[in-house]
């Protein structure tokens, strides 16, 4: 890791979210293009660099930009970098991404916990020879989002005067949006909102032993439920206008998370 740093906790930054790396300090960047084995962003609103510094007084290694299954990599490339991070010792992880709002509680712009996922995308990371240096063969799932960093968050947001949402993720393969139908029955699954990244990356997270603490930005209204097409556009915009409450949200709570790590290690 470069200058010997040792991060305490990883984030992957989604979609016009990328304005939390602004808040790391003393960054060190380096494209993903130097890194081997890593691939390359394809998708307007990912950088296509890590970065590595320090974010309220603690060690981060940041996604500026992720990888999907839609820009034709494997579920073993999107999730490599879950991997190194694991193997760098990190315990701490925090997803974030864009997401469709299905549930009618969740408005442009909202900041939605994830509470648990469903996998639409007809694939699992976990597929094929199991590694036990990094977990079981058959990893539970019962609580892949870590209850206690959610309660971590809602204090943080409180102290911000930041109204949080929680809710379920559908996570699809993409890239086009949902038609209105596919909409009406991910709402009858208990889906509160839905996105094309994420579940891969929590899944060998919770697999390697790491918490996590997952963030959906509610960018758009999924299809059918409001007047007018769906553009990328429109998710990168109100993305970065999310992203400056989601930054701060971030600075309040890595040192917080990490302490609940020094206390209470998961076991």
């Amino acid at each position: 890791m470069a200058e010997g740093r040792r991060p305490r906790v990883a984030a992957v930054l989604g979609s016009g979210l990328g304005r939390v790396a602004d808040a790391i300090e003393n960054p060190i960047e380096i494209p993903y293009k130097d890194i081997p084995h890593f691939v390359r962003s394809t998708v307007e609103g990912h950088a296509g660099s890590l970065i590595i510094g320090s974010l309220g007084g603690v060690e981060i290694v940041a996604m500026k930009g992720r990888f999907h299954l839609y820009e034709g990599y494997s579920m073993d490339e999107i999730t490599l970098p879950i991997r190194v991070f694991s193997l760098l010792g990190v315990g701490c992880l925090i997803l974030t991404n864009a997401a469709g709002g299905i549930s009618k509680h969740l408005k442009l712009g909202s900041l939605m916990l994830l509470i648990d996922h469903i996998n639409l995308m007809g694939d699992n990371p976990l597929v094929g020879a199991n590694d036990e240096r990094f977990g079981p063969r058959f990893p539970d799932m019962t609580e892949v989002y870590s209850r206690e960093y959610r309660d971590l968050a809602y204090a943080a947001a409180g102290e911000m005067d930041l109204v949080l949402a929680e809710g379920v993720y559908a996570g699809v393969k993409g890239p086009t949006y949902e038609t209105p139908a596919e909409i009406r029955m991910m709402r009858d699954m208990g889906a509160d909102a839905i996105g094309m990244s994420t579940v891969p990356e929590a899944i060998v997270a919770r697999h390697s032993g790491m918490r996590i603490l997952a963030i959906s930005c509610i960018t758009n209204n999924a299809a059918g439920l409001a007047d007018g097409e769906i553009n990328h556009d429109q998710v990168i915009k109100i993305g970065e206008m999310a992203g400056r409450k989601l930054s701060g949200l971030i600075v309040k709570l890595a040192p917080r998370l990490v302490g609940l790590e020094a206390s209470s290690p998961l076991g």
